[in-house]
C-alpha cells in the first residue's frame, strides 16, 4: 500500500460521498475503514463511499465488464454494502468525467443493482436510467412515536417504504430507523421516505437511509416516491400510456423523475465534485482493523 491514497469529495443534491479511485481493486475497504472515512469529525465525512473500480477487477462486477467498464462499489456510511445509490451514480459519473475517463454523452456504470445507463448533459445535469420499480405485495405500516401511516413498498434495486404524510415534521429526527411493520417485510432493513404534496406532480420528501440515518437526498428514494405518487394519483404510465414526471424536492435540492410506459425510470439532477486530496495510508490501515 502506498503512503498516500487519493480521494475526492462530491455530492448530488447534498447527498455527499467520499470517492476512492481504485481501478485495480487494491484497497482493503473493511466496514470499519468505510465508517472511519465517513465520520464527519474524525474522518473526511460523507453519507457513503464511492469505490471506483474497473468491473473486470471486482468479483461482484466481472460478469458486467463487457457492458460497463466501471463498477460503483457503493458502501453506506456505516460500512455496510448497498445495492444501489441513485445520487451516487450521478456523482460517480461526474468523477469519471472529471478524471478524463469519459466525456459528455452516454455511458454505462455497473452497480450491484445491475448496469445503469447514464447521460452527462452539457448543462451539467446528469440523467440516470434507474431501471424498473418492483412493487412487492402486502401491506406495510411506518410509525413515528404515536403516529403511523400506510406505506407503499417499492423496490428500486434496494428496498423503500414510502409514506404520505400531512407534515414533514411528523417524520421526527430520523436519526434512528422508523419502525416498519410487519417485521418480516424488509429482512435486510429499509429506506423510509416521508412525503408531502407541494403541487400537481410536485412533492417534497425526507428520508431515513438504511445504514446512514437521515440524508439530504436519496436518488432511489426519490424514484420510489415518484412511483408511489403516480400509483396514488392514478397516473401509472403502464395504465395511461403516457410518461409520468414528478418534481421531487429533497432537503438538498431538487430531482426530476420520469417513469415511462415501459416501466423504465429516469432521474435527472446535479452532481458536483467539491474537493480532492490524499489520505494517509497508515491511518486508513489502522481504521480498517
Amino acid at each position: 500500500m502506498s503512503t498516500r491514497i487519493a480521494f475526492l469529495k462530491g455530492h448530488g443534491t447534498e447527498n455527499d460521498f467520499v470517492i476512492l479511485p481504485d481501478p485495480g481493486n487494491g484497497l482493503d475497504l473493511t466496514p470499519a475503514a468505510v465508517a472511519a472515512l465517513c465520520d464527519r469529525r474524525a474522518g473526511i465525512g460523507g453519507d457513503g463511499v464511492l469505490h471506483v473500480v474497473r468491473s473486470a477487477a471486482h468479483p461482484d462486477a466481472v460478469a458486467m465488464a463487457a457492458d460497463a467498464e466501471w463498477f460503483m462499489d457503493y458502501r453506506n456510511g456505516d460500512g455496510s454494502v448497498a445495492e444501489m445509490c441513485g445520487n451516487g451514480v450521478r456523482v460517480f459519473a461526474r468523477y469519471l468525467q472529471h478524471a478524463g475517463h469519459v466525456a459528455e454523452g452516454d455511458l454505462a456504470i455497473a452497480t450491484r443493482g445491475g448496469v445503469k445507463t447514464v447521460h452527462i448533459a452539457k448543462d451539467g445535469d446528469v440523467t440516470v436510467g434507474m431501471g424498473r420499480a418492483r412493487l412487492p405485495e402486502g401491506d406495510v405500516t411506518v410509525s413515528v412515536g404515536e403516529r403511523s401511516w400506510p406505506a407503499r413498498n417499492v423496490n428500486m434495486g434496494n428496498p423503500h417504504a414510502v409514506a404520505f404524510v400531512s407534515d414533514l415534521a411528523h417524520a421526527g429526527s430520523l436519526l434512528d430507523p422508523p419502525p416498519v411493520a410487519p417485521a418480516g417485510a424488509y429482512p435486510d432493513g429499509v429506506n423510509v421516505e416521508f412525503v408531502v404534496d407541494r403541487g400537481p406532480r410536485h412533492v417534497a420528501m425526507r428520508v431515513h437511509e438504511r445504514g446512514s440515518g437521515e440524508t439530504r437526498s436519496c436518488g432511489t428514494g426519490a424514484c420510489a416516491v415518484a412511483v408511489a405518487a403516480a400509483r396514488r394519483d392514478a397516473a401509472d404510465p403502464a395504465a395511461t400510456g403516457t410518461p409520468a414526471t414528478y418534481t421531487v424536492d429533497v432537503p438538498g435540492g431538487r430531482l426530476v423523475i420520469t417513469e415511462r410506459p415501459d416501466g423504465e425510470i429516469e432521474m435527472t439532477g446535479p452532481a458536483v465534485i467539491v474537493a480532492e486530496g490524499e489520505i494517509d495510508a497508515e491511518w486508513l490501515e489502522n481504521a480498517a482493523r
